[in-house]
């Protein structure tokens, strides 16, 4: 079974239920689906065959769900990214994904016609978000200027999704023939790591609908999937806001969607639409705590509060409980496992700092990083995650994917980098993180990639880059850099402002600090857990 024929059941079931929010306006299961069909309808005859990659350069929007769903209907392979790529990163992943057909915003497509001019990219297909508004809404947004705006010049081969959902109005097509394998390629999602560029996971259908499922029944004993309001505060680009926010979509829940995270916006729809799950990274939650008009809205309506992404400091959990009378439940996944590896029961009390428990598709064991041999219960070491149907591969790297999957006692393994103890219980608790990872607001941040561009820069002989713990976001990034002999006049800014023609924006460096020289092994390896040592003897003294 594949993922549009689960969804297709499910709308059926589902027909007049809301199945999607956003803005403030309800789409019913019917209404979705036949946008999907319709989306997929023009797609299938603009030349898309299955097993084509098509990129998704939307922020989160019914935009967004409607070409998730019409790809997948045509027998598709689609590849969301973030709306705030630059045209950097988007030039790397059409070439990686050898995509020739993207979806984006208005908003971005300016960055579009720069990677047109030199990639595989051939087909266009732009939305405005309001698109799908009514027209009283789309009108307010236009009188209003609250609606961005972006240029677009469409000729044959760029064209308006809004239109092309007009022209498939009223034809229904029979779905394509092709053959609905669960083990054909869904999709392939981009993550970040210790490699410059970012790399690409495929996952299955059949993975992706196991994984979905178990993450998204994780609450079932509060409520049943079908009552479920998410409000998704996760983009859907990212492993956690597909798992754990559309994948209710599936089993006949609503969630609501905005572009982009705005607190008032957040409190307001949960009161208005009675959500009862939310989901957000760490910092979401601090912020949440942290502002002014909190008490001005109600709020009781959720009983999962949700988190992922980063571990979730003990006080903000202690602050919450007091607040709300409910904890935030946490869990930890990787997009190479396909979300949740482990997630916190609902029926316990668990202990504070835990990850959760490892859930039933999975086994991990927890080893020396260096051995691979077990450690004992309670002491920390590298974990390794396994499944059926689990992700073997990065696209189109080798070299990593060596070092990522292993084989032990006759089955594949993923190394997740990450030091993890786990008690008698089964508990799971984060430790430390073995490469060169930063984890700042939730996203994975290769140290090297900022390195390499650092390092593009005229003036610069060698830079370091570590994360900084920081309560609010995870870490902060601080690059140290050596300039070249002579170099006068080059200021951290002028290196910030560098690193943002290249790099997206969470990735680009907070601090800058100058130095005459960086530690390296004897064999000239830099020793980036020096710099985090020292950095961490600063902040103790």
């Amino acid at each position: 079974m594949d993922i549009y024929a689960v969804f297709e059941k499910t709308a059926d079931r589902r027909a007049n239920h809301s199945a999607l929010i956003y803005l403030g306006t309800r789409f019913t299961y019917r209404e979705l689906k036949n946008l999907a069909e319709r989306f997929s309808t023009a797609l299938t005859e603009m030349g898309i065959e299955p097993g084509q990659r098509v990129i998704l350069y939307v922020p989160n929007s019914i935009q967004w769900v409607v070409a998730w769903l019409g790809v997948l209907r045509a027998g598709g392979v689609a590849v969301p990214i973030t709306p705030i790529y630059t045209p950097h990163d988007l030039s790397y992943i059409a070439e990686d994904s050898g995509a020739e057909t993207i979806i984006c915003a208005d908003t971005n497509f300016g960055y579009v016609q720069q990677v047109l001019k030199r990639k595989p990219l051939k087909q266009v297909i732009v939305t405005r978000m309001a698109d799908l508004l009514p027209r009283g809404k789309q009108l307010f947004g236009w009188l209003f200027d609250v609606v961005p705006k972006g240029k677009v010049s469409f000729d044959p081969h760029t064209m308006s999704f809004h239109k092309l959902l007009a022209r498939y109005r009223n034809r229904s097509d029979g779905r394509p023939v092709w053959e609905r394998d669960g083990n054909a390629l869904a999709e392939i999602l981009y993550t970040g790591g210790t490699t410059r560029f970012p790399k690409g996971v495929p996952i299955s259908h059949r993975l992706f609908l196991t994984s979905a499922d178990e993450q998204i029944r994780i609450s079932e004993s509060l409520f049943s999937a079908e009552e479920n309001v998410i409000m998704g505060n996760a983009p859907l680009f990212h492993i956690l806001g597909q798992t754990c926010g559309l994948a209710t979509l599936l089993v006949g829940g609503t969630l609501m969607v905005q572009p982009r995270i705005n607190l008032d916006a957040t409190f307001d729809s949960i009161q208005r639409f009675g959500a009862r799950t939310m989901i957000g990274v760490p910092a979401l939650y601090r912020l949440i705590l942290e502002h002014s008009r909190l008490d001005q809205y109600d709020l009781s309506s959720v009983d999962y509060w949700f988190c992922a992404g980063d571990v979730l400091p003990i006080e903000i959990g202690k602050r919450w409980q007091e607040s709300f009378g409910k904890p935030i439940l946490q869990g930890y996944g990787a997009t190479e496992t396909c979300g949740g590896v482990s997630m916190c029961p609902v029926t316990i009390d668990n202990p504070p700092g835990s990850v959760g428990r490892i859930v039933p598709s999975k086994s991990a064991k927890i080893v020396d990083p260096v051995l691979l041999a077990p450690v004992k219960t309670g002491e920390p070491g590298e974990l390794l995650v396994s499944s059926t149907n689990m992700v073997n591969r990065y696209i189109n790297k080798p070299e990593e994917t060596a070092a990522a999957f292993i084989e032990l006692e006759g089955k594949m393994w993923y190394r997740t980098a990450d030091i993890m103890s786990m008690d008698a219980d089964g508990n799971l608790y984060f430790v430390d993180r073995t490469v060169d990872t930063i984890k700042h607001k939730g996203y994975r941040v290769s140290a090297s990639e900022i390195e390499s561009v650092l390092q593009e820069h005229p003036a610069v002989m060698s830079a370091c880059v570590v994360g900084i713990p920081d309560e609010r976001v995870g870490e902060r990034i601080k690059a140290y850099v050596v300039f070249k002999q002579d170099i006068k006049g080059v200021t951290g800014y002028d290196l910030i402002k560098w690193c943002r023609q290249t790099l997206v924006a969470y990735k680009v460096p907070q601090y800058i600090e100058f130095r005459d020289m960086l530690p390296k092994s004897k064999v000239g390896k830099l020793l980036r857990r020096e710099i985090r040592d020292e950095e961490r003897r600063r902040k103790e003294a």
